[in-house]
């Protein structure tokens, strides 16, 4: 790969700045990184996705897991996607060296459009196309508290796109990241990786931390075994303070600023011989993002808290240019009526902005669109008997500009039998309103040689084009869970669902038409967007946590089988049944966590993954290993093997905005971190 000099200077720079400001006698060491969580611990672990409001993971009544800061530093993954790999039910898959796919119970795919993914409540799901671009998301891991992972639908609190599941990363308060912090790596794959973050005081009452982080990715590797052109570079840097205003009020602000480079290789349709394109590209990413978040705490345990955000991207790709402004105000009220009830409301309102510059492989009519949704959302967790039995009920109503008045409700019932017992069901409606790409893309998708259509027809460009008055996605879930802690070293967590999904997008054909430009003449073939299909999937997701030997050995085990069976109406084409075999129906996960003795950490993850049908992806298992060392308290030396027990294999191809996919392969880095 060719060297970046003008990269490296930037980030030595930025740590060499920070690094002046270091104070020793301020550094210290988060609890999390030194020790374990017990199971104990981990089952008083606190999520806030579920209602809103802190409460304790193993009572909840969802599909709920938790990747602790801990948890990240032992998996050796560098990226929130490899990460998410080792949560049941969440499907991961490389496109490329800088591509995902990431959904959880089905429909995955670049744009897995039914996941909702936020950062410390910001999201940043994209409107245009649905979904996230993986390769713009990404925070300092060390920096990492939690990652909170509901599977299933959370739309009644969290809106419209919340229909699958909810991702949240959640980031430490800067007082828990107080002092400085430097690592820094190289492998064969991650040609070098940095970061840097110090923390201090404010005066009395407050703390912040600022930090710098790069990296360079090199390529993965075609079918044939050649570099694929995807190598990946990103430089990323921001700061977070925290105030404590008086004795009932908090308020955080933070910030980022990022800007990277991604390679690729679209494949084009071309209306010259041989009808396809292949075009190496460079993606450039900018963007940034600035966040506050008041609490203020009322008598009797009641709340207000009030979060405004803006966010700016910008991508220049030979595909597209977007850049796209998005503000956005959440405000909710918690408070108890009685002994037995609490409820809580809020209002919200987003504002998104968009400006696109379209090519002839895609283009946006219009080019630029504002979009606004209003929402409110009421919910009322009642306690029916004790402390055993609770019932919640609540409800999101939104106004958005492409379907007009929706409503999104829940009920939720959990039973605690017994403290070590805890048995919960819910119902749900969730929604996926259309993107801009389903009202007002056009993507030209392929190219059929003359005499295709008919005798003597000429070339013609099949194009895959929006439509407005679609109607939002629909999901009905039934979901029925079961905690069991039947001894001090063992958990077990079980959740099984059935999905009924109405109105899933589609496509169907129009009334070919002419185009003289671009030249030659030819024909078009249109699909337009449609809401032609419904679907059933049903599925279990089970996971075990045994600690063999307290504080030395953990053991994880995560298994899931998801089922999809799709229901199409007048639609001719059988591709638009891909997502049937998009998703692996098993997924098998095994993780250890071995402390050997003081100092010294070998942890082994083994991943089964099965075949894709659709994809023609044959099934893969694969290997990861990661040994540390901690020669003193605050210094840790790490060796980590990933892909290990196959030389390379695929893992995902996208459709539609369809670049060349690569294969995974083996690789091997080692790191360094320092805390003072």
């Amino acid at each position: 790969m060719p060297s970046h000099p003008a990269w490296t200077r930037r980030l030595l720079l930025t740590a060499l700045l920070l690094s002046f400001s270091v104070s020793p006698a301020s550094a210290q060491r988060s609890a999390s990184q030194l020790v374990d969580l017990s199971l104990e611990e981990l089952m008083d672990i606190e999520v806030s996705l579920v209602s809103r409001k802190a409460e304790r993971i193993f009572d909840t009544a969802a599909a709920v897991a938790v990747l602790t800061g801990e948890d990240l530093r032992r998996s050796g993954a560098t990226s929130i996607p490899e990460a998410l790999r080792l949560v049941p039910g969440v499907q991961v898959a490389h496109i490329d060296a800088n591509k995902w796919a990431v959904s959880a119970r089905g429909f995955t795919g670049r744009f897995a459009q039914k996941l909702l993914v936020l950062i410390d409540g910001r999201s940043v799901y994209t409107p245009l196309f649905s979904g996230v671009y993986w390769e713009a998301q990404d925070v300092l891991l060390e920096d990492v508290e939690r990652i909170e992972v509901i599977r299933g639908p959370g739309g009644t609190l969290w809106g419209a796109n919340a229909v699958n599941g909810i991702i949240n990363i959640v980031t430490r308060e800067a007082g828990n990241t107080q002092g400085g912090h430097v690592s820094a790596g190289t492998g064969s794959e991650e040609t070098g990786f940095g970061s840097v973050r110090f923390g201090g005081r404010l005066g009395d009452r407050g703390h912040f931390r600022l930090y710098a982080k790069g990296f360079a990715r090199d390529d993965f590797v075609d079918s044939s075994g050649a570099p694929g052109n995807d190598d990946w570079r990103m430089l990323r840097g921001g700061f977070r303070t925290d105030w404590q205003l008086s004795g009932n009020a908090d308020l955080a602000l933070q910030g980022d600023l990022y800007d990277g480079e991604a390679n690729q290789t679209y494949r084009f349709a071309s209306l010259e011989l041989p009808y396809v394109d292949f075009t190496p590209d460079m993606s450039q990413i900018q963007g940034g993002n600035l966040l506050g978040r008041w609490q203020y705490r009322l008598a009797g345990d009641a709340d207000l808290a009030l979060q405004l955000y803006y966010d700016r991207t910008e991508r220049n790709e030979a595909l597209l240019r977007e850049a796209r402004d998005t503000y956005d105000a959440d405000f909710q009220h918690r408070f108890a009526l009685g002994d037995r009830q609490e409820l809580l409301w809020g209002l919200g309102y987003r504002l998104t902005r968009d400006r696109t510059t379209g090519s002839f492989a895609a283009s946006f009519d219009p080019e630029n669109r504002s979009i606004d949704l209003f929402s409110a959302f009421l919910q009322d967790d009642l306690t029916l008997y004790e402390d055993r039995l609770r019932l919640t009920l609540g409800s999101k109503f939104e106004h958005n500009d492409h379907t007009g008045f929706e409503f999104q409700p829940s009920a939720r019932l959990s039973w605690t039998p017994r403290p070590d017992h805890v048995v919960w069901a819910a119902t749900s409606r969730a929604l996926r309103i259309p993107s801009r790409a389903d009202e007002d893309v056009r993507l030209a998708l392929l190219i059929l040689p003359p005499d295709s259509l008919f005798s003597g027809s000429p070339v013609t460009l099949v194009t895959g084009e929006g439509q407005r008055e679609l109607k939002a996605e629909k999901l009905y879930a039934l979901e029925l869970g079961y905690r069991l802690h039947p001894a001090p070293s063992l958990l077990f967590d079980m959740t099984g669902f059935y999905n009924i999904y109405r109105d899933l997008r589609t496509a169907k054909a129009g009334i070919p038409y002419s185009e003289a430009s671009p030249e030659p003449f030819h024909l078009v073939l249109p699909f337009y967007s449609a809401s032609l299909m419904d679907a059933d999937t049903y599925g279990f997701e089970l996971s075990a946590d045994w600690r063999i030997v307290e504080e030395k050995w953990r053991l994880r085990v995560a298994y899931a089988f998801l089922e999809i069976d799709l229901h199409i109406g007048d639609i001719i084409d059988p591709m638009w049944e891909a997502p049937e075999g998009e998703s692996p129906e098993h997924q098998l996960t095994l993780w250890s966590a071995l402390n050997p003795r003081p100092g010294l950490q070998f942890d082994g993850i083994i991943r089964y993954v099965d075949k894709l049908p659709s994809q023609n992806n044959d099934a893969y298992l694969v290997a990861d290993l990661r040994l540390g060392w901690q020669p003193v308290t605050d210094l840790e030396l790490s060796l980590v093997a990933r892909n290990l027990l196959e030389d390379r294999h695929p893992e995902f191809q996208a459709f539609f905005v369809d670049t060349q996919p690569t294969q995974t392969q083996h690789e091997l880095y080692g790191a360094l971190s320092w805390n003072f």
